[in-house]
């Protein structure tokens, strides 16, 4: 595993890198010394813009977190990838008394979590073949402490984190470094329409900020903004002496 990883010169892809803090992810890479990032989306027109600013540096590339074809597809179109950050997820914001609560579940855990083991099992062997590199997946603090307005997000964020910790250990023997990112409420159109998450979120610099400084510490958890960094106090030392250490033999 890495202590110190630069992104300059390094090859990115970036799900959901249209908007929010994917498109600023992306951004900082590449303002970084980043020398390409893969921008999958589902729709590549919707990273033009991205095209537009950055020329042949960006490309578009078609990934559906809930079409397995389509990532695979990618992982064979982008295999000179040594960077990977699976940023895309959904919220529907529903509680567990909803009627929908089920459906919602449904969805967010096919494509929050079902969508990360497809991304790690098609993208792994591109990392290991380029050397190693690094697997990002973007979580949240809810997927440590569950808020009742996004339970069922919350139920599948917990998920996404188990998993990643699952693949800290096992893609570690293939010398890739993964990073949990614990985002708290960030300004991005996931919550555009709730004035009072609003009214605190910080910008998504702030994200793609602290994942640089992780890559040149080689911190696996990263709580980014204010208050995921409030929450960081009461969990570091779960989070170092449970998570992190190593309890039976992998």
């Amino acid at each position: 595993m890495p202590i110190k990883y630069d992104i300059k010169n390094k090859t990115v892809l970036v799900t959901g890198a249209n908007r929010g803090i994917g498109k600023i992810i992306t951004e900082t890479f590449l303002e970084k010394g980043a020398k390409k990032v893969y921008a999958a989306v589902r729709n590549p027109d919707t990273a033009l813009s991205l095209i537009g600013q950055y020329g042949k540096r960006v490309e578009a590339i078609n990934i559906d977190l809930e079409r397995p074809e389509s990532i695979i597809a990618a992982s064979q179109q982008a295999g000179d990838v040594q960077v990977v950050v699976n940023n895309a997820g959904v919220n529907t914001r529903s509680t567990p008394l909803d009627m929908e609560a089920v459906d919602s579940l449904n969805y967010e855990m096919e494509i929050n979590v079902n969508g990360l083991i497809r991304m790690a099992q098609s993208f792994s062997p591109v990392l290991k073949r380029n050397g190693g590199g690094v697997f990002i997946q973007i979580n949240s603090v809810a997927s440590i402490k569950n808020f009742i307005p996004i339970a069922t997000y919350s139920a599948s964020k917990a998920a996404a984190y188990s998993i990643t910790q699952a693949l800290r250990d096992m893609l570690d023997k293939q010398g890739t470094f993964v990073m949990s990112v614990h985002p708290g409420p960030i300004a991005t159109d996931m919550i555009a329409n709730v004035p009072e998450v609003l009214e605190i979120a910080e910008s998504p610099q702030v994200v793609a900020d602290n994942i640089v400084a992780a890559l040149n510490s080689g911190d696996f958890h990263v709580f980014p903004d204010k208050i995921a960094r409030e929450m960081k106090k009461s969990y570091q030392s779960f989070a170092e002496n449970t998570i992190e250490a190593t309890i039976f033999d992998k």
